[in-house]
């Protein structure tokens, strides 16, 4: 990298990049995704979040070879072009990638107004009369200050959300195990529950499951701000990935075990559920971390976007505007601020679930492409130095997994 006002600031270490994928993997989704696991595989919840983990960490280790021979900011885009040659096909996925960062964080900015809304006309009934679009466009101008203030103070305020949503997480996992009597008896109530095994309720467990661990593919687009990138960022995304399964497997665990399955999957607040009836306490605490997971998700979506803007802009695949840097912060200030216009638009006025299931479908044909371009990259370039390589058969493996989940998504849609 060129040690000048056009080349970003590699100041990330593997602790904090590592803290930045498991932010984004975390997010708020376990907080809600737990329940309508359970409401497939029943008591097998754990094990479809066991499988999920499996297939994720199969693209992952495509990413974290890819990350390592390619460190650069456009990380999806860039594998692509190395792959198969086509710019348009990466400049088409690139701004795919980027549109579904930037709907995410417009759902999660939403989200993040319902909460804060409840929480403040406990407090102060008033507060009901404040437009939710205000709330949302505040949260937006915060967030996006900060990712232009500094990619370090960013990421570091990303870690010290993602330390509260593992406490959370950590939090459920203590008062389920302080409450092992509950738990052994729901352990021997299961053959007469009638949440038996179910070899489909597992597997479609799997298959929410599996939106649980997208986030890893995010990190590779601030590679260009990572100190020696080709040693930290492929363990930075398998440690991600290690310790989000750890996390799930404890938390999975103890849901289905304190809360009926069934109860489970109609609840709203799942892990809260959980909580109270372990406790018997109002679940405060978890419902107020959950809110700063909701932030902290939406703060890494608008960085992975902005990143991802400004590496095309770079290449000249996009107007090399888009690309500035901004001397003191070092930051890309253009691309950022486009990505705060578009969230906040999107936040304010359109129609989220339909968007964001339509991105998670995209992201699916992402992996396929990213797996596939790692296969035709091994045959140009086997080994290249400095660079751990793994077996083609990974790759091969990612890319059959995500075609069939692609099918069985489209099948589910249709039938």
């Amino acid at each position: 990298m060129n040690n000048n006002n056009n080349a970003l600031k590699r100041s990330l270490t593997l602790p904090l990049i590592t803290f930045y994928g498991l932010g984004n993997i975390l997010g708020a989704g376990i907080y809600v995704l737990v329940g309508k696991v359970a409401g497939d595989a029943g008591y097998f919840a754990p094990l479809s979040f066991f499988v999920a983990s499996i297939i994720a960490a199969i693209s992952a280790l495509t990413y974290a070879e890819l990350s390592a021979r390619y460190p650069v900011s456009a990380g999806e885009a860039v594998y692509l072009y190395e792959g198969f040659g086509l710019r348009w096909l990466s400049l088409v996925v690139g701004l795919l990638i980027v549109s579904a960062g930037m709907v995410s964080a417009a759902a999660i900015a939403h989200g993040f107004a319902g909460y804060f809304k409840v929480l403040m006309v406990s407090f102060f009934p008033a507060f009901q009369a404040v437009p939710s679009a205000a709330i949302i466009a505040v949260l937006i101008v915060v967030l996006g200050i900060l990712a232009i203030w500094g990619i370090s103070q960013s990421v570091r305020v990303a870690s010290f959300l993602t330390l509260l949503e593992i406490t959370g997480l950590g939090l459920v996992i203590w008062v389920g195990l302080d409450n092992m009597p509950l738990l052994d008896q729901s352990f021997q109530a299961i053959p007469e529950s009638g949440y038996g095994f179910s070899f489909v309720g597992v597997f479609a467990g799997a298959f929410l499951a599996f939106y649980a661990y997208l986030g890893f593919e995010d990190m590779v687009n601030i590679a260009e701000e990572v100190k020696n990138p080709q040693y930290n960022m492929p363990r930075a995304i398998m440690l991600a990935v290690i310790i989000s399964t750890l996390l799930y497997s404890g938390v999975s665990i103890v849901s289905v075990l304190l809360v009926e399955p069934g109860q489970l999957a109609q609840s709203a607040a799942p892990l809260a559920d959980v909580y109270t009836s372990a406790t018997g306490r109002a679940p405060v605490v978890i419902s107020l971390i959950g809110m700063f997971a909701v932030i902290n998700g939406a703060l890494i979506q608008m960085i992975m976007a902005s990143r991802l803007l400004y590496g095309m802009g770079s290449r000249g695949w996009l107007p090399r505007w888009i690309a500035r840097i901004h001397p003191p912060t070092r930051t890309p200030v253009n691309s950022t601020l486009v990505v705060m216009s578009l969230i906040m638009l999107s936040a304010i006025s359109l129609p989220l679930v339909t968007l964001a299931e339509l991105c998670s479908f995209l992201i699916l044909i992402v992996f396929a492409l990213i797996n596939l371009a790692l296969i035709k990259i091994k045959h140009k370039q086997p080994q290249p130095e400095g660079v751990r390589v793994f077996p083609v058969w990974i790759p091969k493996l990612g890319f059959g997994i995500t075609v069939t989940f692609l099918l069985l998504n489209l099948i589910r849609n249709l039938f």
